[in-house]
């Protein structure tokens, strides 16, 4: 009788963990998440931009959202051509990687173990691209091109945002 007891004791409580484990959790078909609205998207690439112009910097900046789809791309009139295309790889590999583009440019320089991923298309591990997040998510990736040097990019980028900042809080 003891033996049963135990035997229905331990099937009892397998089945309890078994329940309550997140295998047998019911996902739901559907998931939530956030992103900039284009009025906030839009704000944060002007700021950004007045920014780098009181610096006497011409620069791109490009907006994307948290999968790397371009919102707002603007370029100073006396940008470069290829500050465009930089901006927006930039913002993408930001958003992409979820690490900011000035950090990238370290880990993957020649002979670190993630030098590999300078490699992937349309990366580009130059100081410049930056993270937006929101209570700890990621929301968008900016990326700004066109002063002089990544790490004046990347300055640039990060006053945009914390001219935001009060909206990201929620």
């Amino acid at each position: 009788m003891r033996f049963i007891l135990k035997k229905v004791l331990l099937l009892s409580i397998t089945i309890l963990v078994a329940s309550y484990s997140p295998v047998f959790a019911e996902e739901s078909p559907l998931v939530s998440f956030k992103v900039l609205s284009l009025s906030t998207a839009l704000e944060l690439a002007q700021n950004t931009l007045q920014n780098c112009q009181k610096n006497g910097f011409q620069i791109t900046v490009a907006v994307v959202d948290r999968f790397g789809h371009l919102q707002v791309l603007l370029r100073d009139r006396f940008a470069g051509p290829h500050t465009i295309e930089a901006a927006q790889r930039k913002a993408w590999t930001a958003a992409s990687f979820r690490t900011d583009t000035l950090e990238l440019s370290e880990l993957t320089k020649s002979g670190q173990p993630f030098s590999p991923l300078r490699f992937v298309k349309d990366a580009l591990m130059a100081g410049g691209g930056v993270q937006v997040k929101s209570a700890g998510s990621l929301v968008a990736g900016i990326g700004v091109s066109g002063a002089p040097g990544g790490e004046l990019d990347d300055a640039c980028a990060k006053v945009g945002i914390e001219s935001i900042a009060e909206k990201l809080e929620f």
